[in-house]
Formats: C-alpha cells, sequence, structure tokens
C-alpha cells in the first residue's frame, strides 16, 4: 500500500511505522550506536579540533603513546554509511513493519495481544480500560510511544479493518467515516475469542521466549498460531525500501487450501486457486477481474480492483443508486463529499440528491437520479471517477526467519504448515515430558502402596525427613522425586478407593505417553492434527465470503492459467432478446410442467420487446455468436452477468462490439476448438457452408468473418458437427430437406458457400438441425401447435432439392417458426414472445406423421405467439 493509498483515518497498525515518536525519536539510532561503540575515547570531533589549533590551556590530555590508535579502524565512509544505513534498515524492518509469515504479526501487535492474555482478558472476562492495556503494553514490552499502541489496539477492534478482529472493543473505536476512536480513558477492550487460538499452548514450550527491553521479564518472539493470521486478517506496513499490503480472506478458503495442500503437496498454484476465490476483504464490495488475483497468488504482486456494491431502487417515477458495501479502506464520508463534487463540477449528470442513511446495521448511501437521466450511465460515471472503485495493491512481502521475502499464496500454505509442524511437535514433546514425569512419579506411589506397612514403619523409624527420604530410596529403589512424593502422600491416598483411582491414572497416563511417541515418530500424525486443527477452527468461527467477484471483466491471461479454473462448471439458461438484452440464469430456476401448461416469465424486458433467444450452456462454455450479416463474435458464458428470471439482463453490445444494425442470428456453445470438428451455417435464403472449427479460433475485437453473404440474405442458423452428419433444413412454409454433410465440402471461413435448399417463392429458411435417425424433429408453430416426427421418416436426399412436407401450415398453425432434433429423454423449452416459457418432456407430445398439422403444444393469449424454441441438455 503505498503513502498516496493509505486510509487516513487513525486507527492503522502500521502508523508507528512512518513519522511516529517511535521512529524518530524514541528508539536508539542504530546508526548512533554504532558510530558509539567504534568510536575510542578521546577521539570525538571535540579533540580532533584540539590537536589542530593551540589551545594549550583547553586541549584534552593526550592518549599515551603506546595505546593511541589502537582502537582506530579505517574505513571508507561511503562503506560506512552504507553499512549503517542496512542496519538500520533491517532494525525497523525486522522490529515494526514487516509482519512474520508464521503468525503474520509485528512486534507491536504481538505485545499487545500478550499484554492483554498477561493480564487475563480473555473472551469471557470482562472488558478493562485500554489505557491500562496500553500502559501495560508501553511498561513491560513497548517502550514506545502510547498513540502507536492504542492505534494498534484499536485496528485489531474495527471490523471494518480486519476480517476478524482480534480484540473485542467497547466504546468509539472509529467509523468507515475515518472518524477518530475516543481516548483511550474512555473505551475498554478485551481478546475475542479467535484471538486466543493465536495464543493457545503459549505455555507449553512451542515458541521462544526472550528477555524484554530492560531484562526484567520475558516475552514471546512468535505465537503459535493455530490459524494462518497472515492471510485471513492481511497485513499493510511501510519499511525502509520496501513495504507490504496482503489482503485479507476468507478462513473457510484458506482453511480448505491448507487441507487440500496437507493431503497433496504437490498440489499446483493454479489447483489452489480452486479453493481460495480471491481476497474476501471485511467491506465486502466486488472484485472485477481475476487477472489481478492470479498475478498475486503466482508471483506476489498484484492489482486487485473493487468496486462498490451498488443497486437500483424505483421511487414512485424516479430511481435511486443504493450503494450497500463500499471498497476495503474508502472512507464513505470522503466517497459522498466525492460524488457531491463531481455533481457540482458537472462531471457527472442526472443526480438530484445524495445522502448517507447507514446505520449500525450497515451501509446505505442512495443517490437520486433525476427523471430523466440513464441509470446505467449514471452508475458507471460514478464508477469511473470516484471512489466508488478502489484498486488495492498487493505486495505479499513477510518475514520469514527474519529475512524479508515476497511469497506466493502456495509460499504462505507450506511456511504456515511447517510452523504449526514444529508447534505440535514441540506441544506434544512438552506433554509427553509431563506425562512421564507423572509416570515416574506414579510408579513410585505404586511401589509405596504395595508395600505401605513396611514404608510406614521405616518412616517412622527415620529420625528426619531426609533420613526417611533415604531410607524409602535404600529400601524400595526410589528415585529422590519419588521418595519425596511418598513422603509428602496424603494419608487419604491409602483408602482403597484412592489407591485404585492412583493406578487407572498411571494407566491412562502409559496410554498417553504412548499416543505422544506416536504422534512424535510419525509426520502423517502430525499432519492429521494440523488438518483437524485447522477443520474445528473453520467449522467454529469461518463464515460465507462477503466479497464476491464478478467474473465478467476477465482480462488477458499470460500464462496458462484460465479463468474457468476459477469459476464452477454447471449448466445455465442463457437468454438474449430482440433488442440486445442478455443475461443468465441457473437452470435450478425452472420447473418442470406437463404439455399445455401456463409456464412462467422467463425474463422481464421493457416495452416493446421480446426474448428471441433461449438455449442451455455450460460456464466453461465459449459462444460463437452469429450475426444476420455473418459476422462471428466469440464471448465466454461466464463473462455474461448472472440475473433473475425477472431482470432483462445486460446489453449484449457492453460485451461485444455490435454495429448498429446487427442481430444476432444463431449462438454455438461449444468446449474448445479443434480441426475435428465443423460449423455448418445455414442463410435465409438457402445456402449451406461448412468450415473447419479451428478457423474460428482467432478471434478479433470487432468479430470476424464467418460467411460472405449475397445481398437481401441473412444468417439463420449454425450448428457444430462432427463430419458425418446428416442435415436438416426446414423453412417458414413447411417443407423440410435432409442431407449429408458430406455433400458440402469444407471451405474456407470466409466464404460464400452452395445451395442447401430450392425456396419456393416467398419461402424461407427457418432452422437447421443435425439429423439423427433416431431421433424425432419437433416443429413449432408460431401459433402453439407442433408436433414430433420420426428424423427416418424423412428421406436422404442431395442438396439443393425442394424437399418434402414437413407439416401443414394451415391457418390454424401459422408459419413454422422452430425446429429441433428431440428423444423420449428429451425436455424442451418454448417461449413467447411476450416472455412466456414453458419447460415440458417431449415424451409428452405425440409422434406423428410428416403431413399433419400437429398438436396444441402452448396455450397463448391472442395477442401473443411463439418465437423460439430449445432443447434442455441432459445432465
Amino acid at each position: 500500500m503505498t503513502a498516496d493509498n493509505a486510509p487516513q483515518n487513525a486507527p492503522e497498525e502500521d502508523a508507528e511505522d512512518v513519522n511516529t515518536p517511535e521512529d524518530t525519536v524514541e528508539e536508539d539510532d542504530p546508526k548512533e550506536e554504532s558510530a558509539a561503540e567504534n568510536t575510542p575515547e578521546g577521539s570525538s570531533q571535540d579533540s580532533a579540533e584540539s590537536k589542530d589549533t593551540d589551545f594549550s590551556q583547553t586541549a584534552a590530555p593526550s592518549m599515551p603513546e603506546s595505546t593511541a590508535g589502537k582502537n582506530i579502524v579505517m574505513r571508507e565512509i561511503d562503506e560506512e554509511m552504507r553499512n549503517s544505513y542496512i542496519d538500520y534498515a533491517m532494525s525497523v524492518i525486522v522490529g515494526r513493519a514487516l509482519p512474520d509469515v508464521r503468525d503474520g504479526l509485528k512486534p507491536v501487535h504481538r505485545r499487545v495481544l500478550y499484554s492483554m492474555l498477561d493480564m487475563g482478558l480473555v473472551h469471557n472476562k470482562p472488558f478493562k480500560k485500554s489505557a491500562r492495556i496500553v500502559g501495560e503494553c508501553l511498561g513491560k514490552y513497548h517502550p514506545h510511544g502510547d498513540s502507536a499502541v492504542y492505534e494498534t489496539l484499536v485496528r485489531m477492534a474495527q471490523d471494518f479493518s480486519l476480517r476478524y478482529p482480534l480484540v473485542q472493543g467497547q466504546g468509539n473505536f472509529g467509523s468507515l467515516d475515518r472518524d477518530s476512536p475516543a481516548a483511550m480513558r474512555y473505551t475498554e477492550a478485551r481478546l475475542s475469542k479467535v484471538a486466543e487460538e493465536l495464543l493457545m499452548d503459549l505455555n507449553k514450550e512451542t515458541v521462544p521466549f526472550v528477555p524484554n527491553f530492560d531484562g526484567s521479564l520475558t516475552e514471546p518472539s512468535l505465537l503459535p498460531s493455530r490459524f494462518p493470521n497472515l492471510l485471513v486478517n492481511g497485513s499493510s506496513g511501510i519499511a525502509v525500501g520496501m513495504a507490504t499490503n496482503i489482503p485479507p480472506h476468507n478462513l473457510k478458503e484458506i482453511s480448505s487450501a491448507i487441507i487440500a495442500t496437507i493431503e497433496n503437496p504437490e498440489i499446483s498454484s493454479q489447483e489452489l486457486m480452486t479453493y481460495v476465490k480471491g481476497p474476501d476483504f471485511p467491506t465486502g464490495g466486488v472484485i472485477y477481474g481475476v487477472e489481478g488475483i492470479r498475478s498475486a497468488y503466482l508471483t506476489g504482486r498484484g492489482k486487485v480492483v473493487i468496486k462498490a456494491k451498488a443497486g437500483f431502487e424505483q421511487a414512485k417515477e424516479r430511481v435511486k443508486i443504493v450503494l450497500t458495501e463500499i471498497p476495503y479502506q474508502v472512507s464513505k464520508a470522503q466517497l459522498v463529499e466525492e460524488i457531491a463534487t463531481l455533481v457540482k463540477d458537472k462531471r457527472v449528470m442526472g443526480i438530484s440528491d445524495i445522502r448517507d442513511e447507514s446505520d449500525r446495521d450497515g451501509v446505505r448511501v442512495v443517490v437520486d437520479l433525476k427523471r430523466d437521466a440513464d441509470k446505467e450511465v449514471v452508475l458507471n460515471q460514478l464508477f469511473a471517477y470516484s471512489s466508488m472503485t478502489y484498486a488495492f495493491g498487493v505486495n505479499i512481502v513477510a518475514l520469514v526467519n527474519n529475512e524479508p521475502r515476497t511469497l506466493t499464496l502456495k509460499d504462505l500454505i507450506i511456511l504456515f504448515i511447517r510452523h504449526r509442524q514444529i508447534m505440535v511437535r514441540k506441544r506434544t514433546e512438552f506433554e509427553l515430558k509431563k506425562a512421564q514425569e507423572r509416570s515416574h512419579i506414579l510408579a513410585g506411589l505404586i511401589i509405596a502402596l504395595d508395600a505401605i506397612d513396611a514404608v510406614i514403619a521405616d518412616i517412622k523409624k527415620a529420625k528426619t525427613v531426609e533420613d526417611a527420604k533415604n531410607a524409602l530410596m535404600r529400601g524400595y529403589d526410589l528415585t529422590e522425586t519419588q521418595a519425596k512424593a511418598v513422603l509428602d502422600m496424603k494419608l487419604q491416598k491409602l483408602s482403597s478407593l484412592e489407591q485404585e483411582s492412583i493406578r487407572k491414572e498411571q494407566e491412562e497416563i502409559t496410554r498417553q505417553i504412548a499416543e505422544y511417541e506416536d504422534i512424535l515418530a510419525s509426520e502423517k500424525k502430525i499432519l492429521g492434527i494440523i488438518t483437524s486443527e485447522i477443520s474445528i477452527i473453520s467449522d467454529e468461527y469461518g463464515d460465507a465470503r462477503r466479497t464476491q467477484i464478478d467474473h465478467s471483466v476477465i482480462e488477458e491471461a499470460a500464462s496458462d492459467m484460465i479463468p474457468e479454473d476459477l469459476i464452477k462448471d454447471e449448466d445455465v439458461v442463457v437468454t438474449l432478446s430482440h433488442e440486445g438484452y442478455v443475461k443468465r440464469i441457473p437452470l435450478t430456476e425452472y420447473k418442470q410442467q406437463n404439455r399445455g401448461g401456463k409456464g412462467m416469465v422467463a425474463s422481464g424486458t421493457k416495452e416493446g420487446d421480446f426474448i428471441s433467444h433461449l438455449f442451455i450452456a455450460s460456464t466453461h462454455s465459449s459462444l460463437l455468436i452469429f450475426t444476420n450479416t455473418g459476422q462471428v463474435h466469440i464471448l465466454k458464458v461466464h463473462q455474461i452477468p448472472e440475473a433473475s428470471r425477472y431482470a432483462k439482463g445486460k446489453p449484449l453490445v457492453n460485451l461485444v462490439s455490435l454495429p448498429e444494425k446487427e442481430r444476432v442470428s444463431a449462438v454455438v456453445p461449444i468446449k474448445q476448438f479443434d480441426d475435428r470438428h465443423y460449423l455448418v451455417l445455414a442463410t435465409k435464403n438457402g445456402t449451406v457452408k461448412k468450415t473447419s472449427l479451428d478457423e474460428y479460433s482467432r478471434p478479433r475485437q470487432g468479430g470476424i468473418i464467418g460467411i460472405t453473404l449475397e445481398e437481401g440474405d441473412d444468417l439463420v442458423n449454425a450448428v457444430l458437427t462432427d463430419g458425418q452428419q446428416n442435415i436438416m433444413i426446414a423453412t417458414a412454409e413447411g417443407m423440410a430437406v435432409k442431407f449429408h454433410e458430406e455433400d458440402a465440402r469444407p471451405i474456407g471461413r470466409t466464404s460464400k458457400g452452395v445451395r442447401g435448399i430450392q425456396l419456393r417463392e416467398g419461402d424461407k429458411v427457418i432452422g437447421m438441425v443435425i439429423a439423427r435417425d433416431h431421433e424425432t424433429l419437433m416443429t413449432v408453430t408460431e401459433n402453439g401447435f407442433g408436433k414430433r416426427s420420426p428424423i427416418e421418416d424423412y428421406r436422404l436426399i442431395s442438396r439443393g432439392g425442394v424437399g418434402v412436407i414437413n407439416i401443414q401450415c394451415t391457418e390454424r398453425n401459422g408459419k413454422v417458426v422452430s425446429i429441433d432434433a428431440v428423444t423420449d429423454e428429451d425436455e424442451v423449452m418454448f417461449i413467447s414472445k411476450n416472455g412466456i416459457i414453458i419447460r415440458t418432456p417431449t415424451n409428452g407430445v405425440s409422434v406423428i406423421g410428416r403431413n399433419t398439422q400437429g398438436v396444441r403444444l402452448m396455450k397463448l393469449d391472442d395477442s401473443d405467439n411463439v418465437v423460439a424454441m430449445a432443447k434442455i441438455a441432459k445432465e
């Protein structure tokens, strides 16, 4: 995080790192210490001057000739300055500005948390004044400015600064508006429950303790840290010559990645990113694009663009833009002021009022629009010109063995696992030692109990305690520790129940010792304990992701990582309206209905618009978008915004570059490009063309030529084949022709094609399908009638013929609008121009001959008619 982007509100964990008394006054300068150590007595600047000037009465006495010059080291000034500055820089880096990769804490954070633990301020104990905590930390462990310590305490208590706050605060600890917290004499604090997971096992010789600043006490140089605090809560700081800026993450995602790494140490960074989707900021927001995330996780550096979460609300005749989440580290008050300035300067038009309606339940900034304002345009301007868009510069730098290193996501996870291996091993060794000591004592007690009468007699004979101890050691082969334990044993232990409890305790201790030894002998068991502990922590403290990731904005990746690796592979319904609004809807939102039902609304459309295309595709697929002019545009399915059934979607022109008069004629979902498949295209005037799929694999911004059309012709449809299929073309007047695709040899992408069907006057091609004899041809007419006919009933003829009758186009039926090849196991969707959709199994539609009128498939209002049909992909 650069100084320009740093938040300006007071509670910053790194406030002590830049221009604080801790840096400038209170801490001894290593350069001065070095100079003092290397300067001999009498060789100060004053002494040097006295040698050059004859002040006989005031000159310092000269050193004896025998010792003069012995402590003087001759060095080049530039080398001395370089080394001294490096010493100073490293002291700042290690002792102040950068976190340790193992517990994710800087010394000041570690000292504040340890001070609170030392005071007994755990999560279920009463709060204490922050001033007392600060004084405790200053007096014992951190002899620097009290403001630096208090600001550190405050930031660890802010739920908008840390994803999982380490301190519970009571009182005013600041706000999203960058208000200053109350003075430390007013606020109270204690450890949060999750912070205790960082401190757990501290008393089991797991981490080294070092002397404090005056040597009167010791403090931990590291915390056991049962969860990866550096990844979960992030960190930021400015050192000398380097900085760190690590974003927070979701605990459940990080825990899953740790478990996956333990199970498969060879896991790739790409696979890890299927568990860790991206940063998860405490203030929510929306991350746009994944290239910055990919770069940060693979190289340790990247830029993550966060945008405010905004929506629209209708209020009578006006529309409001409502912000419910803002980017991390952005001041809400400053954001409101920015928007007001943009309106005043007329950089953003169409806003009538702005107000902050936020309360303790959450953020709510309302922007009232004028009646004639275009809400999408205004929102885009706000994103472009204000802090509603914020670039978080990720720079993952942390201390590894007290040396600063730039780390990747996998580095962070591997280093945390290694840290926990050491902690679990040391904890187990401590518990083993304690168990062995207790077992040793119990063994002595049992020896004494087995011969209790003789033991008592020997003790009674002894004149002193020392004599009794020596008698026990000689007579029963006890160690000094065991003998003392026997002498200290209470008489109540002689009861039969107490003797039995001692023997049971010995059995339990023996079992525990064996268990501890098994753990220490098996690295697999240690990793199993780490897995179990991180799973428990994830279940107890983990929560849902707050920051969404919008995959519709994806930059060109420079490596072999592809965006689909971060996206769930699932089937979705994609709809495209006549006026070019596109969206995707989860397939699970639709219910199965019987033939003849009224259906449900598939899409909200503005007046005069209707749904013209509907199909099912995987989120990992690419869409080849063919326009009526023969151009082809490529769009990833996951780049299409997901919306509800009632939303109209997003203009397609915002996703692909479509000229004003171009409209979409066909959309083909594909998994990958190769030279084993072909695209067969059909036009309104009956032309067909077959081209290798591989020729469409190099898209351009403005699209590429899919077919060259003659004047007055339009592209009707495109299908994907393997080169060995039969093709069927149907017309609006109910004619159809079936031919083998080998009749159309593969030609270039920009070619015109050959004749596929000979049309009668006034007729036109309305559809084309791959014709498989075991399937049936579903035909639907504009008035909601249709039928299924066996495809094998259509004889195979050469392309270019007139064809055979497909359906009777009577006044009742109207003209044919769509065809598709189906089986009894398929389901289809019918959609009308008014946006009504029905999903029905095909086996509910009768199979009848070609030369028939069909049955009713969809009930329609008088002003409605069918415009499209789509087959649902099998799971």
